[in-house]
């Protein structure tokens, strides 16, 4: 028998009898102040044997530590590669330092675009899980090929002695190259799925398991940088005293070891099933709105909307969205233009407004994601440009150790590993106090800090690097110099980043969180593209190599412009994004039903 549902009509839920896994009791669902009061999941995971997952025996914090420890194994593996990638390139392959340089950004800018492949495969076919299974194992198999042209000599050209260098081979640069792009494969397989994968582990309509998912944000960032931290430090150490293939041995054992460790947690985890290809939801929504506009319907307020009758939605595992008022062009691809189509199943004619209102929710999300690309470029200097600093000053730490140029970026990640736990202890409470928000500010605003604060970071890059430059002896100067512009970056990646990563997990649809986090990930990448072709463009325009800004010796160009630049880019960026905020409605701003609109329901008119 169907039910009609009318909009104004109160309905009074049944509570719903069912059974807990291993137990002949029944559990009754009931809603509690928004809150599901329940054993099992609201949010359609499943266990690891098919069923709805139990808050009991799956995810929270019993399955995070796997996740977790996952992502110190993963990070620390690509930070080390990535950290000794150019000087192998140079003193190994026989690459000119620029070219080595570029192959390097690109490679990594390549890595974190590709997250947009692996939330595709996340999405659409494999889940978030095997998605992360699959692709660590490719990026094994790179990381073992890796090794293999660092210990095998006939992979590598010979030893250069005098210059001109003997140029590496095509074969010898062929199979570095494909080893880099299985690492870069893997890696943009990963990402954007280990930490929406973390999340998918606390079920958001459980008051008590909300606060636990911010949580976890902080402390999987954390977890980057403590990879981070251990890759360019111990790792490289161990490089510079055991040689190359150790370098990338030790790597190459570690990220075996993430995989082992994500795969114990099996039994802990909550699954997300696939839900589909989001970009030909997308593409749907486009084509059915154009037809339908050409048909004449209007989309005002009122008029009939499609929604499929059942509780969730058409896409499986999501949950329905409530109309809202923003975009409204897009809403026609959910106007019934003829009374047959309220029983078509052609989505490239006929849209659910569920399916119009997750295009909406990625839409509202990309000037977000646009007015932060800023940072990735002040990020991309701290293993570039930084680095070339600390080469150029004294980094004697006592008289028996002195600091490898290329583990100087660990000032940054510590300052994160310390950084995060005050934020957590400390100011999330006192401002919690102050403006009643469950985590002390919101993620825009969060987001907010970080930008602001890049922007201190790259002005105190460029008063050091003045005072560098003016120092009759820059090798007297102590590398502890370049801390505050260190400090302050990991400051606003501390904020930006893990703002980034609740925004981005927050406000995107049950669909489509897999790519909502690479998209986040891709500006990374297009970061590290966009600070190549800066770098190149000021090159030409400055004078070049030997009368230019950016010269190979830092001390007869002007660095410190650069860096002025890059502040004020960040300025206009932080202006750029203040006025997005301001503007930016989120999917909650809403705040209905998706039965408070007028809309038809497989042909059950709801008035």
């Amino acid at each position: 028998m169907e039910d009609t549902i009318r909009v104004g009509e109160k309905h009074e839920e049944p509570s719903i009898q069912l059974p807990v896994a291993g137990s002949g009791e029944n559990i009754k669902q009931e809603n509690k102040e928004g809150s599901l009061s329940t054993a099992l999941v609201s949010n359609g995971c499943v266990d690891f044997r098919g069923r709805i997952a139990d808050k009991s025996t799956t995810g929270g914090w019993k399955a995070s530590p796997f996740i977790i420890v996952n992502e110190v194994a993963e990070r620390l593996a690509f930070f080390a590669t990535a950290i000794s990638m150019v000087s192998y390139l140079v003193s190994e392959m026989n690459q000119t330092l620029p070219n080595a340089a570029t192959v390097v950004t690109d490679w990594i800018g390549a890595a974190y675009v590709l997250t947009l492949l692996g939330a595709f495969l996340a999405d659409s076919y494999l889940g978030r899980f095997k998605t992360i299974i699959v692709f660590s194992c490719i990026y094994e198999v790179g990381m073992v090929l890796l090794t293999l042209s660092a210990s095998i000599d006939s992979l590598r050209p010979p030893k250069c002695i005098v210059r001109p260098c003997t140029p590496a081979s095509a074969r010898q640069s062929a199979f570095l190259y494909f080893a880099l792009a299985l690492i870069a494969l893997g890696t943009g397989g990963i990402k954007p799925c280990v930490s929406s994968f973390g999340a998918d582990q606390f079920d958001e309509a459980d008051e008590s398991e909300v606060p636990k998912k911010y949580s976890f944000f902080n402390w999987f960032f954390f977890a980057i940088n403590m990879g981070a931290i251990l890759g360019i430090t111990l790792v490289v150490y161990l490089e510079e005293k055991k040689g190359r293939t150790w370098g990338f041995g030790v790597p190459t054992v570690v990220m075996f070891c993430s995989i082992v460790v994500l795969a114990a947690g099996v039994s802990c985890y909550r699954y997300q099933k696939p839900m589909g290809s989001p970009f030909t939801r997308f593409l749907q929504v486009i084509v059915a709105s154009i037809r339908n506009h050409s048909r004449g319907a209007e989309a005002r307020v009122g008029v009939d909307l499609y929604e499929v009758k059942t509780t969730e939605s058409e896409i499986t595992g999501a949950r329905k969205l409530g109309r809202t008022s923003q975009l409204r062009f897009l809403d026609k691809a959910a106007v019934i233009t003829d009374a047959e189509e309220s029983n078509t199943k052609n989505r490239w004619r006929l849209c659910t407004v569920t399916q119009v209102e997750e295009f909406k929710c990625f839409i509202r999300i990309l000037p977000v994601w646009a007015s932060t690309i800023a940072l990735a470029i002040s990020l991309a200097q701290i293993s570039t440009f930084f680095v070339s600093q600390a080469q150029t000053m004294d980094r004697n730490l006592g008289p028996n150790f002195q600091i490898p140029a290329g583990s100087v970026p660990v000032f940054a990640a510590i300052n994160a590993l310390l950084l995060i736990p005050i934020y957590e202890s400390h100011i999330v409470p006192f401002l919690r106090r102050r403006t009643g928000h469950r985590r002390g500010i919101t993620s825009l605003q969060r987001m907010g800090v970080g930008l602001f604060v890049s922007i201190s970071a790259m002005a105190s890059a460029a008063v050091v690097e003045e005072r560098r430059r003016r120092h009759p002896n820059p090798k007297s100067l102590t590398v502890l110099l370049l801390f505050p512009q260190f400090f302050l970056v990991g400051t606003a990646e501390v904020f930006t980043y893990v703002g980034q990563l609740e925004f981005f997990y927050d406000e995107a649809t049950d669909g489509t969180r897999g790519i909502s986090s690479a998209v986040f990930l891709s500006e990374i990448g297009i970061g590290s593209w966009l600070s190549t072709a800066i770098v190149k463009i000021l090159k030409r325009v400055t004078g070049g190599e030997e009368k230019g800004w950016l010269r190979s010796n830092l001390s007869k160009g002007r660095l410190d412009y650069f860096y002025w630049l890059l502040t004020v880019i960040n300025g206009v960026n932080f202006l750029v994004f203040l006025w997005v905020a301001m503007r930016y409605e989120g999917k909650d701003g809403a705040g209905r039903s998706v039965r408070d609109d007028a809309m038809v329901e497989d042909g059950g008119r709801v008035d």
